[in-house]
């Protein structure tokens, strides 16, 4: 990236914030020179990517032979499995071993996202995608939305059109919304202040347009945070920004009650223990500030949902026994953590 590049960047996270202020044209000097330089030490905290993620494209689950379900991955590094070293690790690979092993089925994986993409980018993705007749894609975008500052409603509109056209081809779709970028310890308060702000309002904009398209929605916010604040060496790989192989499989573990909801099984962990059903601007409100809940459409309403899944380890259970790296979340066995 260049030097204009950074400063056109950083400058971007200052209108962000007087955007999302409401006062662009009241930031003072020492206001705006703060937001700069902590918009300048995130940067040069968080590296640029130097390498491509781990592929995990192929087929998982062989052995139980039959027609394998087609899987495709889609959105920003996050859905790429930016941050782990090893295919297995990658959160598309614990979707296909998780849903292999619970259909007794074969998975064949197609990891289409791409490092860095904001939602202007789908478009491409599910072009790509059409290529494989996906039985199931999965979708998480957003951040980068936000760190480059991208017309909100234009992103939201183009995640809603990316669900409207999978599932017009009969696919099924699941989308993590933005996570909060308010709990990434390289951004420092203020500006962590209003990146958690901008990162709710997008995540429920995208949750109303998935919906309304037909796709489901686990909202995601802020709900590795505690986790990640007690232990961010375990949490977090090395560029501070992006999650762990243990990072990875909570989120999988959150998100896949779900997935198997869409798949429509009778999976044990796909049974609710909570259940509402509301006006679905209110159930996208609520969603942000619930992570973990599943948003579903419900005729003119909207399903809100929680899983037992959701549960994890309380911070003074025993500790984790080793080789386990969903960190003993429920519903989630280590043997998932295998490939094919």
């Amino acid at each position: 990236m260049s030097s204009i590049d950074v400063a056109d960047v950083r400058w971007r996270w200052v209108k962000t914030a007087g955007r999302i202020t409401g006062a662009a044209a009241g930031l003072t000097a020492v206001s705006a020179g703060l937001l700069w330089h902590q918009a300048s030490e995130a940067r040069r905290v968080i590296p640029m990517a130097e390498a491509p993620p781990p592929r995990g494209d192929g087929l998982y689950g062989a052995k139980f032979g039959g027609k394998p379900l087609s899987l495709v991955i889609l959105g920003d590094s996050t859905a790429a499995g930016y941050g782990v070293h090893r295919p297995r690790e990658t959160l598309g690979a614990l979707f296909a071993t998780g849903i292999s092993r619970r259909l007794r089925r074969p998975v064949r994986l197609h990891r289409l996202a791409v490092v860095g993409s904001v939602s202007a980018g789908l478009p491409y993705q599910v072009d790509a995608a059409f290529e494989y007749e996906p039985d199931l894609a999965i979708i998480l975008i957003g951040g980068n939305d936000v760190t480059h500052v991208s017309a909100r409603d234009a992103a939201v509109r183009h995640l809603g059109d990316a669900v409207r056209r999978l599932r017009a081809a009969d696919c099924r779709v699941v989308v993590g919304t933005c996570p909060d970028l308010g709990a990434i310890q390289p951004i420092k308060p203020p500006l962590r202040w209003l990146a958690r702000r901008w990162s709710r309002q997008l995540a429920a904009a995208q949750t109303v347009a998935v919906v309304e398209a037909g796709g489901r929605t686990v909202s995601l916010g802020n709900l590795l945070g505690p986790m990640f604040e007690a232990h961010p060496a375990r949490m977090y790989s090395e560029d501070r920004f992006h999650p762990s192989a243990e990072g990875y499989a909570r989120a999988a573990a959150v998100m896949m009650p779900t997935v198997m909801a869409v798949l429509g099984t009778d999976d044990r962990a796909a049974l609710p223990v909570a259940e509402d059903v509301r006006d679905l601007a209110e159930a996208a409100d609520e969603a942000v500030r619930a992570p973990g809940t599943e948003v579903a459409p419900a005729g003119r309403w909207a399903r809100m949902r929680r899983y037992r899944w959701f549960s994890t380890r309380p911070a003074a259970a025993a500790p984790v026994p080793t080789g386990d790296p969903s960190g003993g979340v429920v519903g989630y066995t280590p043997e998932d953590h295998q490939v094919g």
